[in-house]
């Protein structure tokens, strides 16, 4: 395990930043005309593997492995999202971590911190030109890049458009006419609700906390600030939890078999997600195919167009591997070449990172479970610019994201305040961050 003074070497305006001899991932500049430091000698196979949650990335490893025949990628699905992080630190503990690794936005700095993935400046000086600064935002720390990003996933409203044609109800353009069109469904149909107060995934909650202006945190020199509990996710806590005190969200969690019945029969009709939800809706509801279209998310005051993010990722390369420049020329490939992204657009349906990718023909056509919306991509092109992150993600946002859920949770259980549950997510984030060692003011 990185020991805590390394871990906390750095930490400055921008982040979790590392020296050098902290993090395991400088690279030293080559000479002019040499092959980049951890490149393997010329005509030696090189194998690399990769870890990755995303379906069907097979057959876009398989087009990697087809035009490459001296770097063969090898990919493993060991688990997702926070699941992977962990394993990817426990692999990292053991000096047996992936060459390649996919990692959320968010999780990307604690894996930074932790010297699990290593800075690929080096091997990416023709990648990064092509990204807006504002995509290459999330994979930079101290102008470093530690991953090539491959997707955003700006939040969006999804709905069932035959359901809302059955009760009369219009596409909410404002929380307060979501809230409107909530309360007349109910009317019209007691068993059916327009959605789910999900407290066991935090994802959802955390992009509308970032829609209403919050930023959970900030540092100044390496005096870090807590705002979980601030005044703009405290507005949007109160905004859900009268929905759930007057009945007319579920209380179900997201991606539990309750929840996957009731959205394939209809009980829910809408879903706030990322971009990226065409891609799992027919694993969730088979039976809707078609009968889906998304919006632009509700906003606070009508015609603002922010909303925020659920998810987006780069490709990693591990301070393990020891290819590091076979393995940044193949995340650099996978994130950027057209033959690539159109390939996880068809399968997988991500929204592209890569500025030129946004403009891909592929991106003219609907996702497959979504064939009644043909200008699907175009609402994605509409709201992505008006996306926002947090302007830095935490250090322990896993921490942070369990806090989440065991509050709501219990909220929801007990019937208590969700201001409280905020101000409980604050209390554990700033404990652990302070038990790590950072400053908290």
């Amino acid at each position: 395990m990185v020991k805590s003074h390394c871990r906390l070497a750095g930490v400055v305006l921008a982040g979790l930043l590392l020296t050098a001899g902290c993090s395991g991932s400088g690279t030293a500049n080559a000479p002019a005309g040499a092959a980049p430091a951890g490149a393997a000698p010329a005509g030696q196979k090189v194998d690399l593997t990769f870890w990755d949650w995303d379906p069907h990335m097979d057959a876009v490893v398989a087009k990697w492995n087809t035009a490459h025949p001296d770097i063969h990628v090898t990919l493993t699905n060991p688990a997702g999202g926070d699941q992977l992080v962990a394993k990817m630190i426990t692999a990292h503990q053991a000096s047996n971590g992936p060459d390649i690794a996919k990692v959320e936005y968010q999780s990307l700095p604690a894996l930074v911190s932790n010297g699990v993935v290593r800075d690929i400046t080096e091997y990416t000086k023709d990648t990064v030109g092509q990204y807006d600064a504002a995509t290459l935002k999330s994979t930079k720390f101290e102008d470093k890049v530690y991953g090539v990003p491959q997707d955003v996933a700006p939040l969006m409203l999804f709905y069932r458009q035959d359901l809302f044609k059955q009760y009369g109800l219009a596409v909410p353009t404002t929380w307060d006419q979501y809230a409107q069109e909530a309360a007349t469904l109910k009317q019209k149909a007691p068993k059916s609700s327009i959605t789910n107060f999900d407290a066991a995934d935090p994802g959802w909650f955390t992009g509308l906390a970032q829609q209403a202006g919050a930023d959970w945190w900030s540092s100044t020199g390496t005096d870090w600030h807590v705002a979980i509990n601030g005044p703009e996710t405290k507005k949007v806590a109160g905004y859900w939890q009268g929905l759930v005190k007057s009945g007319d969200v579920e209380k179900s969690p997201s991606f539990s078999p309750q929840w996957n019945k009731e959205m394939n029969d209809g009980t829910l009709l809408t879903w706030i997600s990322g971009a990226w939800a065409p891609a799992q809706l027919g694993g969730i509801a088979p039976a809707t195919q078609g009968k889906w279209a998304a919006a632009p998310l509700p906003a606070w005051t009508a015609g603002d167009p922010a909303t925020g993010i659920w998810g987006g990722s780069a490709t990693t390369v591990t301070s393990d591997s020891k290819h590091p420049a076979e393995a940044a020329q193949f995340a650099s490939w996978l994130d950027t070449n057209p033959d690539a992204l159109t390939e996880q657009i068809k399968d997988i349906n991500i929204y592209p990172a890569a500025t030129a990718g946004r403009s891909l023909p592929i991106l003219k056509t609907p996702p497959p479970f979504l064939p009644n919306q043909a200008g699907f991509y175009d609402v994605v092109k509409q709201v992505a610019p008006g996306a926002r992150s947090f302007s830095m993600w935490g250090p322990n946002v896993t921490v942070t994201f369990s806090g989440y859920t065991n509050s709501f949770g219990a909220a929801l259980q007990s019937g208590s305040a969700f201001d409280a549950a905020l101000d409980s997510m604050q209390a554990t984030t700033t404990a652990d961050m302070t038990k790590l060692g950072f400053t908290v003011n």
